[in-house]
């Protein structure tokens, strides 16, 4: 311990009047990989002081594993280990994780070991001893180093992918949620994203995340429709090993993937009531500990959530929390059904078919003014996902260009024009109905059920149990 520190730990702990200036992110994990447990203590130490959180390994396998399990934001590499060393370990860890900064420490340093640990991709090389402060600034660094990386990667990936205009249209209703929007875009507060299944909500969280202040960092969604409490909570908070049954690893959570950026729950009303609490506690204090864990975790996210519940009833029935409906409900954006907005189903048809076309490797896709106007004439309960399906089935059975109103297939057809009893029905009772029907036709299969819809597997399960649907498949 003493050739590492060299008699500089005492002097070098932060004490009143004597504390390093630059101070650690909180929430920065750092990989200690030492043989002697001496350094890896005093180390721990500094850095947990100056708010780091700490992960240790004493080889080269320990190392390995442990970077894989805990994913760190950094790695400090003794050169020497008992089963190899520094310059066999860093492919191993690049492997895993290329953008997590490594630096390697020594106590018989070379300009040629300096070349070649820079070569394989250590991002600095110190020599033993190593004064603490400097090994903070250091880290501190690589940090900035890091996130600069990272934005450039995410700008040139933003700049190569076009994201979805959710405001195509003229409309009076389209254009005023294209003002509101807007208006929240910069802020961090959470939004509620409210309207109708396949409105385009998605699209919308998309767009606010891809046009606001952290389009840099990470956009991450999850869908709450269908999942156990416990998958649930395991996919956003994470677990730890031996959790719960099947928990063989570490696994980190959406709520750290996204540190920094903004997470998007997908069909909120729909979340288990026991994992609202802990949401909350993510809103209001910005910590949360992972399943079976007692340490508090920081983490910064711009909450977006999405729902086509009326949540105020669902308060009323106790399946969700009013504290927690404030708290996600401070930006409300409501986007309208298709049906409100008819004028602007042509551009959208357009638009859709250009992608679809894309997606099949057709050319040359246009609708027939017959078309137009059917599509204008119908109501739309599946709103544009449903428009998205009806002309990928025309595209897909039909060899000619031009689509024509026979080329068209609408699953709703007595809502639009009020034929038969259908028009008399709720919007509930015809999703029912037409979730039993497409189930029957495919033998009572809900992957392939779900698919036809073109929604997840899991919210299907939702909506099966919502409308007491029996399935055995």
């Amino acid at each position: 311990m003493s050739g590492f520190f060299d008699g500089r730990l005492a002097s070098s702990c932060p004490r009143p009047g004597n504390r390093p200036r630059i101070r650690a992110v909180p929430g920065h994990k750092v990989l200690i990989v030492d043989d002697e447990a001496g350094v890896r203590f005093g180390l721990r130490g500094f850095l947990v002081t100056n708010g780091y959180s700490v992960e240790e390994a004493a080889t080269c396998a320990e190392a390995e594993a442990g970077f894989r399990a805990s994913r760190p934001d950094a790695a400090i590499l003794d050169y020497q280990l008992p089963d190899g060393n520094a310059l066999d370990l860093l492919p191993l860890l690049k492997k895993i994780d290329p953008t997590v900064p490594l630096l390697i420490l020594t106590g018989h340093g070379s300009i040629d070991l300096a070349v070649r640990a820079i070569k394989e991709g250590a991002e600095h090389f110190l020599t033993k001893p190593v004064e603490l402060p400097a090994l903070l600034v250091m880290l501190q660094r690589m940090f900035d180093n890091q996130r600069t990386r990272r934005h450039q990667l995410a700008g040139r990936a933003r700049d190569q992918r076009a994201v979805a205009d959710p405001f195509l249209g003229t409309s009076p209703a389209i254009r005023e949620l294209a003002e509101q929007a807007r208006r929240v875009l910069a802020s961090d507060s959470p939004v509620l994203i409210q309207g109708e299944t396949g409105a385009g909500k998605g699209v919308l969280a998309r767009w606010l995340h891809s046009n606001g202040p952290r389009a840099d960092e990470a956009f991450v969604d999850l869908n709450c429709a269908g999942l156990a409490r416990e998958f649930l909570d395991s996919e956003l908070f994470g677990h730890e090993k031996g959790a719960f049954t099947g928990a063989v690893a570490v696994k980190p959570g959406l709520l750290e993937a996204a540190h920094r950026g903004t997470v998007f729950l997908d069909e909120i009303g729909d979340m288990e009531l026991q994992v609202q609490p802990k949401l909350l506690k993510v809103l209001e204090e910005k910590q949360f500990r992972r399943m079976g864990s007692i340490t508090d975790r920081h983490v910064d996210v711009r909450l977006i959530s999405s729902t086509h519940q009326d949540l105020q009833q669902r308060i009323q029935s106790g399946a969700f929390r009013g504290d927690l409906y404030f708290r996600i409900g401070a930006l409300p954006l409501l986007v309208p059904p298709l049906r409100l907005r008819r004028n602007d189903v042509p551009l959208l048809a357009r638009a859709l078919l250009t992608t679809i076309a894309a997606d099949l490797g057709r050319r040359d896709l246009a609708l027939s003014a017959e078309a137009e106007s059917a599509l204008c004439a119908y109501d739309w309960p599946g709103n544009i996902r449903e428009l998205r399906n009806v002309l990928e089935r025309a595209v897909l059975l039909s060899d000619h260009t031009q689509l024509t109103g026979a080329d068209l297939r609408f699953e709703f057809a007595g809502v639009s024009r009020g034929l038969g009893p259908a028009a008399d029905l709720t919007l509930e009772e015809l999703e029912r109905q037409h979730i039993q029907r497409v189930l029957a036709d495919e033998g009572g299969h809900v992957a392939r059920t779900a698919a036809r819809l073109g929604i997840p597997r899991s919210s299907l399960y939702s909506r099966l149990r919502k409308f007491q649907i029996d399935v055995d498949k």
